[in-house]
């Protein structure tokens, strides 16, 4: 008898059949039973965010859940921000507002403010800074960053 549970994650709208022990988190079966790297692995204790992810519209960090509990659930990763051919305003903005340096928060932060414009699009600066002091970044320090997802907002807003 396996000790494995067959869930089904449906990662950037891509069903993926997978086997997994119970205990294993969901980052782990993102990156390695379905292949999808963009989503980092930092702390493992929730704390810097670098494992964000969206499943049913609420942001989580996908390091303190177990692959099990997101069985059935739509999950978008950094990988579903852009089109096959555009990215995403939040991902033009970082890159064009320097809000990255090794790049190793950054899927982290974009889908930390991907989740929290799609939920409240006309955030206050106070509100803005408040939802992105929940990830760590080492390098760049936080002024850039909030820079580019204020600018991306205004885009969104505008478009």
């Amino acid at each position: 008898m396996s000790d494995k549970v067959d869930i089904t994650l449906t990662i950037n709208g891509a069903p993926h059949a997978i086997s997994v022990a119970p205990r294993k988190t969901l980052v782990d079966a993102i990156r390695d039973d379905c292949g999808r790297t963009g989503t980092h692995i930092g702390c493992e204790h929730g704390v810097c965010g670098a494992c964000t992810v969206i499943i049913d519209g609420e942001t989580v960090r996908s390091c303190l859940m177990f692959a099990v509990q997101a069985d059935g659930c739509e999950i978008r990763t950094v990988e579903g921000l852009a089109t096959s051919d555009k990215l995403h305003p939040l991902q033009a903005s970082f890159i064009k507002h320097h809000a990255l340096q090794c790049g190793f928060c950054t899927p982290g932060f974009l889908m930390l403010a991907a989740g929290a414009i799609e939920r409240n699009p006309d955030m206050s600066d106070d509100e803005l800074i408040e939802v992105l002091s929940s990830n760590l970044c080492r390098c760049t320090g936080y002024e850039n960053i909030v820079k580019a997802v204020r600018a991306a907002m205004l885009e969104m807003q505008a478009a």
